[in-house]
């Protein structure tokens, strides 16, 4: 019998060290056909409120032209324009309505990236595709999260022009507008309506991956968006700068009062407004007993002017509307910096561990 010789031919190099890595740019294009749909669902979103702000703003603009021109400003009808004025679509005029826009984006964008591989099981064949589950999940978080937050910033930059009827320097005084610095109304403008987006977004993606399931996913990014929101409107922001202190009512137009106090004789004797059982002590004939147990105010004499006529003394903590930029390049700074450590961290656990 004659031996079979099989020879085996040299390995070429390259050829036995395995595929090489698919190109970065090749995985953008896969992101954007896995995810073109989310992504033209929060355009078509935006858009749609863009048009809504368009019609709505030329209309506020219009309102604010003809009240500010009217001359003497304390006239009957000048004060029936600045309400016209003031109810001309006053659901937006705090802000607090779009404040669910960076949650959403976040919710329904961020939050199923992860999940939803994970939920199904098409994470085993998608992420072995010759790119590595690391950069598959780096390429895809920073896809995304650039797409949103553009979206998001080009999308303040109409709320900013919707706004600035109410924020000009004579309007705040006028038209008891709020202030640029106010709760609901600042996260909106600059640069912190595009860097709570991205927060958001970051926020839904890590709870993605630490989930595993969407509708769960979801709901715990909307309640660790609220929670942070409220944390930073409530006690981050007032602190970012040193507030002024004033003495006396005649606060700057468009301060954000952050607390008031006030005081007889050097000490202080209470805080924000004055006690109704003051004022009726201090001014029977202008606070009076209603029904119901409510406190009737009679002509105009104010709680103020009553507790200043006895010796009270105002001081309030403010925050002037010169700071909005400050405001905005710091919470934006300290946003973008916890996003990048939950979108790291994001990868860093899927790199470690998906099974």
């Amino acid at each position: 019998m004659t031996g079979v010789t099989e020879v085996t031919a040299p390995a070429r190099p390259g050829r036995d060290r395995g595929l090489r890595p698919l190109p970065w740019r090749r995985m953008a294009w896969v992101s954007w056909r896995h995810h073109r749909v989310a992504l033209g669902g929060v355009a078509a979103f935006l858009g749609a409120l863009a048009l809504w702000l368009v019609i709505a703003g030329l209309q506020l603009r219009h309102a604010y032209a003809v009240a500010a021109a009217c001359h003497p400003a304390g006239s009957a009808n000048c004060q029936n324009l600045i309400s016209a004025f003031q109810s001309t679509n006053v659901i937006l005029k705090g802000g607090f309505v779009l404040q669910a826009l960076p949650a959403l984006i976040g919710a329904f964008v961020g939050a199923p990236l992860l999940a939803r591989e994970l939920e199904t099981g098409t994470f085993r064949y998608a992420w072995t595709q010759g790119f590595g589950r690391g950069r598959w999940t780096l390429a895809k978080l920073v896809a995304l999260g650039v797409a949103v937050t553009a979206m998001a910033g080009a999308f303040s930059v109409l709320v900013s022009w919707y706004y600035q009827p109410y924020l000009t320097g004579s309007t705040a005084r006028t038209f008891s507008s709020p202030s640029p610095l106010s709760p609901g109304l600042f996260d909106l403008r600059g640069v912190a309506f595009a860097a709570w987006t991205l927060a958001a977004f970051a926020i839904g993606a890590l709870a993605g991956r630490l989930i595993r399931r969407v509708v769960p996913a979801i709901v715990a990014t909307l309640a660790a968006y609220a929670g942070l929101a409220l944390l930073a409107a409530n006690v981050f922001r007032q602190h970012y700068v040193t507030p002024l202190v004033l003495k006396g009512s005649n606060l700057p137009g468009a301060a954000w009062v952050t607390s008031s106090w006030w005081t007889k004789g050097g000490q202080v004797v209470f805080g924000g407004r004055p006690p109704i059982t003051l004022l009726q002590q201090l001014c029977p004939t202008s606070f009076i007993a209603g029904p119901g147990g409510r406190i009737g105010v009679r002509g105009t004499f104010s709680s103020a002017t009553c507790v200043a006529q006895h010796g009270y003394t105002q001081w309030s903590d403010y925050q002037p509307a010169s700071h909005f930029w400050s405001f905005q390049w710091i919470e934006g700074g300290w946003l973008l910096a916890l996003s990048v450590l939950l979108l790291a961290t994001t990868v860093w656990l899927v790199h470690r561990r998906v099974a």
